[in-house]
């Protein structure tokens, strides 16, 4: 079974960019664990720009590379394509819910849902805090947590 998942912040150049370069390298040790992982935004403020430039060179130095990625705006199709879509915060939760189409199947859960043990209810935007190492550590565990759920 192939699980399909969507990661979505706000301009989807931080945030749901690094959760999906970070749990695809991770699920690499899980050849079993069959997984279409992509990401987007409820903004449409950055689509088709890189991933922020500073998130860029923090997730480098742990070993991820965002380089190719591009930010999109989530769509009616996303309800449908994946079945879990996974929000960094409730703002973007609430945006999500908003948009729901009648009868699609995807669930919505905040990411930080995964690693309960972190005491966070929201991955904080690092465009805003500064603090990129920070939302690559939550980012971590909470793929290390969703991936734990997968298996």
């Amino acid at each position: 079974m192939t699980h399909r998942i969507l990661f979505v912040c706000l301009g989807n150049i931080c945030r749901s960019p690094t959760a999906e370069a970070v749990l695809r390298d991770l699920a690499g040790d899980h050849p079993s664990l069959a997984l279409q992982i992509d990401s987007a935004g409820t903004s449409d403020w950055h689509v088709g720009d890189p991933p922020y430039g500073p998130m860029q060179k923090a997730a480098q130095k742990r070993g991820y590379d965002l380089s190719a990625l591009r930010a999109r705006q989530v769509c009616r199709a996303d309800f449908t394509r994946f079945d879990l879509i996974v929000a960094m915060d409730d703002n973007n939760k609430a945006a999500l819910e908003q948009m729901w189409p009648d009868g699609e199947h995807a669930r919505v859960v905040l990411f930080t849902n995964f690693a309960p043990e972190l005491g966070q209810d929201q991955v904080p935007d690092p465009y805003y805090t500064r603090d990129f190492d920070q939302t690559l550590d939550i980012v971590e565990a909470a793929a290390r947590g969703l991936i734990a759920t997968l298996t």
